[in-house]
């Protein structure tokens, strides 16, 4: 069920990326300036920052809007003095919520943060109140089609060091080590293998459901968060029912 709710909150993530182009590529822009002061703006030495620009890529993101975000964070243009921030909380019926955030301003997306928890029933907390609920994990998404052979996937993905592979109705799920989340995705794209998804998340280590109404509520400010600019991903603990 878990493997089957990531799928659909991934394919529901893709549909809004395709609906706001613009915000999408602001988002990305603010990661590859990021990426370039934290490892340079080479993408052939600097993995992150290659990962960060083929996602960009498949966004459709204009290359000379990737081009100048590759200058900022070098210094080459002005502007762009980002840093990544980790918002911790909790959301109605007691779901641990992590909130990934670039910004150039803490103190504005700190209480913008703390507005909307407290909007939609939750409230911001302090720093590892509930990051150690979750694990930091390489997860690769692949789309199960008709023809596709699940069996030697899966023995791939573990031969290439994958932690852990799980099938649903819809997809296959990878788990990797940080470490090996390099490693297991290019032998599957070497094997000409179509990946749906690949990202460093923070996996729960355990998912809890809530009833009406709070899970409405939680929805709410799941989306609201996912809307904020200066936030590029929203973790949490949650188990649709």
């Amino acid at each position: 069920m878990a493997g089957h709710s990531k799928w659909a909150n991934i394919k529901h993530k893709k549909a809004k990326m395709d609906a706001q182009k613009g915000k999408i590529y602001t988002r990305f822009s603010k990661l590859i300036i990021v990426a370039v002061r934290q490892g340079g703006p080479d993408p052939n030495s600097n993995y992150r920052l290659k990962d960060i620009i083929e996602k960009a890529k498949q966004a459709n993101m204009p290359n000379e809007n990737i081009v100048r975000a590759i200058k900022r964070g070098s210094g080459e243009l002005g502007g762009g003095d980002y840093e990544e921030i980790m918002y911790e909380g909790y959301g109605p019926g007691g779901v641990a919520i992590l909130v990934d955030a670039t910004t150039d301003n803490r103190n504005r997306t700190a209480g913008e943060m703390r507005h909307i928890f407290d909007k939609h029933g939750g409230n911001l907390g302090e720093s590892g109140c509930v990051a150690w609920m979750f694990e930091k994990k390489g997860v690769i998404l692949i789309e199960k089609k008709d023809d596709t052979d699940v069996d030697s996937i899966m023995m791939l993905a573990i031969d290439s060091g994958a932690d852990d592979v799980e099938e649903t109705d819809d997809s296959i799920e990878i788990t990797t080590s940080v470490d090996n989340f390099e490693a297991v995705k290019n032998s599957l794209s070497e094997n000409n293998i179509d990946i749906f998804s690949a990202e460093i998340s923070f996996v729960p280590k355990s998912t809890i459901s809530v009833g009406e109404p709070e899970s409405e509520k939680l929805e709410k400010l799941l989306e609201a968060l996912e809307e904020h600019d200066d936030v590029q991903n929203v973790y949490s603990n949650y188990e649709p029912a």
